[in-house]
C-alpha cells in the first residue's frame, strides 16, 4: 500500500499494481490505438530505470514509426537516416564504450533499406543492443509491403496479396542474424499478453546487461500488430497475429550465450 501527502491530508492508494516509469515522458503517446510500439517503449525504460544507468544510456531511432521515440523516452536520443541505425550506434559505442548503446528500428527500417547496416553490425559484434519491431507492413509511410510482409498478405503495393514468386519469401532477419558469429543474444518476443509483456521484458533486460559482457551483439524482435495497416481493430489484429505472424515468426530465443 502507497501513501501520499495531498493538503495535509494522507490519502491511500490501494492496490497499486503499477505506476509509469520516470523515464517515459509525460506527452501523449501518439501511435495508433492498440500499436504495440508503446509497450514496447515502457518496457525498455523500465529495463534502462532498474539498472539506473539512464545517465549511461543512448537510444538511436531511425525513420519510421521508430522515429517517435525520442519524444517518448527521457534518455540521451539520436536519430539516424532510415536504416543506418546500426552504424550510428556502431561510432557512439567505440567512442563511448562503457555506454549502453541500442537502437529501436521497424521492420521497413531495420530488413529494407538497412539490410547492410544490420548484417554488418551483427557480424562485426558490435557491442550494441537492436531491438526490432516487426509488424509485417510499413506503418508510417501508407502500408506498403515491406521484407517481412507474409506470402498472400495485402498492402498498398500488393492489393491482390504477397506473391512469393514474384516478390520473394518473408526474410527472417532474426534467424539470419542469429547464424552469425558476431551475435551473442538473439531472440524473438511479443507484447500482446502480460506473460508476453513480462518475456519480452526479461528478453531486453538480459540484452542490456549483456553489453557489460563485452560478447558481442544482442537482438531483440518483437512481433507486433499494425491495426491500421492491417486495417484491422486492435483486438482483431492481435487475433490476426498469433494466427499467422506468430507460425511465420515463432517466439523464443534463437540464440542464447552457453554459460
Amino acid at each position: 500500500m502507497a501513501e501520499k501527502i495531498i493538503n495535509k491530508d494522507i490519502v491511500k492508494e490501494e492496490n497499486l499494481v503499477y505506476k509509469k516509469t520516470d523515464l517515459l515522458t509525460d506527452k501523449p503517446l501518439s501511435y495508433c490505438p492498440g500499436c504495440g510500439h508503446g509497450t514496447a517503449h515502457r518496457l525498455v525504460m523500465e529495463v534502462v530505470e532498474e539498472l539506473n544507468v539512464q545517465e549511461e544510456t543512448i537510444g538511436i531511432a531511425p525513420v519510421g514509426c521508430s522515429v517517435l521515440a525520442y519524444e517518448f523516452m527521457d534518455i540521451d536520443m539520436q536519430q539516424a537516416a532510415h536504416g543506418r541505425a546500426p552504424a550510428l550506434a556502431t561510432a557512439i559505442k567505440r567512442l563511448y564504450p562503457e555506454k549502453y548503446v541500442f537502437t529501436y528500428q521497424g521492420d521497413g527500417d531495420l530488413a529494407a533499406i538497412g539490410t547492410a547496416e544490420t548484417i554488418h553490425a551483427c557480424n562485426r559484434g558490435e557491442n550494441i543492443t537492436i531491438i526490432f519491431v516487426n509488424n509485417g507492413i510499413y506503418g508510417m509511410t501508407g502500408g506498403q509491403m515491406a521484407p517481412t510482409t507474409l506470402p498472400g498478405m495485402k498492402s498498398s503495393t500488393s492489393p491482390y496479396g504477397r506473391d512469393v514468386q514474384s516478390m520473394g519469401a518473408p526474410m527472417k532477419m532474426t534467424e539470419l542474424v542469429a547464424q552469425l558469429p558476431g551475435t551473442y543474444f538473439v531472440t524473438r518476443q511479443a507484447v500482446h499478453t502480460p506473460s508476453a509483456v513480462r518475456k519480452a521484458k526479461k528478453a531486453i533486460k538480459k540484452a542490456f546487461e549483456n553489453q557489460k559482457l563485452k560478447k558481442g551483439l544482442s537482438f531483440v524482435e518483437i512481433v507486433s500488430n499494425c491495426n491500421s495497416g492491417w486495417k484491422m481493430t486492435p483486438l482483431k489484429s492481435n487475433e490476426w497475429m498469433v494466427d499467422n505472424m506468430f507460425p511465420a515468426y515463432p517466439l523464443g530465443d534463437i540464440k542464447v550465450p552457453e554459460e
